[in-house]
């Protein structure tokens, strides 16, 4: 599964224990009528994969849908949902380091508009 969205909250990695790591992060969903904040986490090496995205930049995130079933010391169980991300792309304003291939198309179209502005050519 992958969103869209806009950059919220990046929260700083936690250590849950010994051997287990996460990093949570929200993104704005605006295509639907509402906003949608919508709470992602990322585990182990996945943690380091928001840091090159400033809060404010529009990112992809694709993610896996995780469930779990609880029982409370009193026998009680409860069911728990989690969005795992396990990629994250920049998006066309996303403000992050990983712009370098949009900047170069960028480049390649300013160049080819030039070098045909002049161009009499049918096609």
């Amino acid at each position: 599964m992958d969103i869209t969205g806009i950059l919220k909250v990046k929260s700083e990695a936690q250590q849950v224990s010994e051997k287990f790591k996460k990093r949570e992060f929200v993104l704005t969903d605006n295509s639907s009528q509402y906003p949608q904040h919508v709470s992602f986490q990322l585990t182990q090496d996945k943690c380091n994969l928001i840091d090159s995205y400033n809060v404010g930049a529009e990112i992809k995130v694709h993610f896996n849908l995780r469930g779990r079933e609880w029982t409370s010391p009193q026998g009680e169980i409860k069911y728990f949902n989690t969005l795992e991300a396990w990629r994250i792309e920049g998006g066309a304003n996303s403000g992050s380091g990983n712009s370098s291939a949009s900047n170069k198309m960028e480049g390649v179209s300013e160049t080819f508009t030039a070098a045909t502005e002049g161009d009499d050519l049918p096609f």
